[in-house]
């Protein structure tokens, strides 16, 4: 790592104070972007394509959501009834709105996401991006479309552990919000931090020990990902930023040893 180059210094234990350096990633990988005119290019191209599938999605929400909320449960009549399904529909809302724009967008703006991501290590240094193989690319969209799979299920499976704390009265709903939210945040760490190590290889198991063993950073990487999902206008270049982002904490990990060498030897 050189003086001038955009590699986080991490410390090689992990601690609850890794927080804020997993939050200060955002701004990390938000500078960068706006000092690297090919990472600019990428990203206002996908901002483009971002604003629209979110404001297609948004409208795909506010419409039908409804309608699937009540065909599990039917819209109560009683004032009390009818203010828990208002809640359940805003939560679903929610929901709805950050899988659909960390699977959906992911899917659309593919092409660009991984050259995003090559341009990023290549100004960390060691690595250059390969030239296009057919092979390598099928391998490597094999790999990408099975652990996208594997991170969604995971993400449905903790929230689904998570929603009998709805049954408890009084506090139970709020646990389930704060609980819910930070697992969320958790996974879009780990579903950004895959973009790099999917690239190179790594199998899924690492991702999740990753997750594990640098949770405090990671946790803070989501949820600054999580909240600049929610910015208007400044939403649209969540994806790059998450990307960017992403392949920065693999690489400050890789660093500071916190990721072994990667699979492909690249």
């Amino acid at each position: 790592m050189t003086p001038s180059s955009p590699v986080p210094p991490f410390s090689a234990r992990s601690s609850i104070s890794d927080f804020f350096q997993g939050v200060g990633l955002i701004f990390r990988a938000w500078g960068l972007i706006f000092r690297t005119p090919r990472l600019l290019r990428l990203s206002a191209l996908c901002a483009l394509v971002t604003l629209v599938a979110l404001a297609a999605l948004l409208v795909l929400l506010w419409t039908q959501a409804p309608g699937w909320l009540g065909a599990v449960w039917p819209r109560p009549d009683p004032w009390w009834a009818r203010a828990l399904w208002t809640g359940a529909l805003l939560v679903l809302g929610v929901l709805g709105f950050v899988v659909g724009a960390n699977v959906g967008l992911p899917i659309v703006l593919a092409p660009l996401q991984d050259p995003l991501s090559e341009i990023t290590e290549e100004l960390c240094g060691d690595y250059v991006s390969p030239p296009f193989r057919p092979g390598a690319f099928l391998t490597g969209l094999g790999v990408s479309v099975a652990h996208t799979l594997a991170r969604v299920l995971l993400l449905l499976v903790g929230l689904a552990l998570l929603l009998p704390l709805n049954l408890l009265p009084g506090v139970g709903s709020v646990a389930w919000a704060v609980l819910a939210t930070s697992w969320t945040m958790l996974w879009l760490a780990g579903e950004h931090l895959a973009a790099p190590m999917t690239r190179h290889l790594y199998p899924f198991a690492r991702i999740r020990h990753t997750l594990r063993a640098r949770w405090p950073l990671c946790l803070g990487f989501g949820a600054g990902v999580y909240v600049l999902l929610w910015i208007p206008i400044l939403n649209s270049l969540f994806l790059p930023v998450a990307v960017v982002g992403g392949t920065l904490l693999y690489r400050g990990l890789r660093a500071v040893g916190g990721v072994p060498p990667p699979p492909d030897g690249k």
